[in-house]
């Protein structure tokens, strides 16, 4: 072979194979059974799995308000702070209400007997007949007085609705024919006390005692009296030793 055809031969060779490496390296691949094709969809990434909703607080129970997310903040003490349980809250108990009483048998001998004079003197029409029996001094028997050196007759009859002062007699005798009772039992200021009213309270009277309260003044008077609580028209005590104590008018 000539030189020449060898060279023909050797460039003939290498466009050959110069043409087999410029062509593609992805030659077609036989066919695949759907069977024998991958699935190669990239997975989804892996998720935290749903939280589960907490219960809702069944009615009437309080929300757990925890002190982190809501702060307290303490209440301002109160600007007035009461007092002392112990004292405020302790009710005095209160005094039970005197007995009430007709039988005069209950009544010391002295007190009976001064009763029954001072009945004497205011049935008699005169009201002088009381003066012996008012006492004076120190242990005087109060009466209603306009002025310290008045006569306490002239101030009985300056109270009486007649210019005699027999009203005011009507009055004794009126009082006198009720019940008593018994107060500060004790004590120096202890008398036996007519009417019964002065110690009982208006609103306990039974119908019976409204009646005996009405015969010794007006339906309006007692209407006056509950509204201010007690009992303020006239009254008599005598202490245990049988003095005159007082024959007073008001509460």
């Amino acid at each position: 072979m000539t030189i020449s055809s060898r060279v023909r031969l050797i460039c003939l060779t290498g466009a050959l194979a110069l043409s087999v490496t410029s062509l593609p390296l992805s030659w077609p691949n036989p066919a695949l059974a759907l069977s024998d094709i991958k699935d190669i969809t990239p997975a989804p990434p892996e998720q935290d799995p749903p939280a589960t909703p907490a219960p809702a607080p069944a009615p009437g129970d309080d929300e757990d308000l925890s002190d982190e997310a809501f702060p307290v903040i303490p209440d301002p003490d109160p600007l007035i702070k009461p007092s002392n349980t112990d004292e405020s809250d302790a009710t005095t108990p209160q005094e039970p209400a005197p007995e009430v009483i007709y039988d005069l048998e209950k009544a010391p001998e002295p007190v009976r007997r001064m009763r029954q004079l001072i009945m004497d003197a205011a049935a008699s029409g005169d009201i002088q007949a009381l003066k012996p029996l008012l006492d004076v001094g120190a242990n005087q028997t109060q009466v209603p007085l306009q002025t310290s050196d008045q006569d306490p007759i002239a101030a009985l009859k300056g109270l009486s609705g007649d210019d005699e002062g027999q009203e005011i007699l009507a009055i004794l005798l009126d009082i006198l024919s009720t019940g008593f009772v018994q107060l500060d039992k004790g004590t120096p200021d202890e008398a036996y006390v007519w009417p019964y009213f002065a110690g009982k309270s208006l609103a306990l009277l039974s119908p019976r005692e409204r009646v005996e309260l009405l015969r010794i003044v007006t339906a309006g008077d007692v209407a006056e009296m509950q509204e201010q609580g007690n009992y303020n028209f006239f009254r008599v005590g005598i202490s245990p030793d049988g003095r005159w104590k007082f024959f007073a008018v008001g509460d």
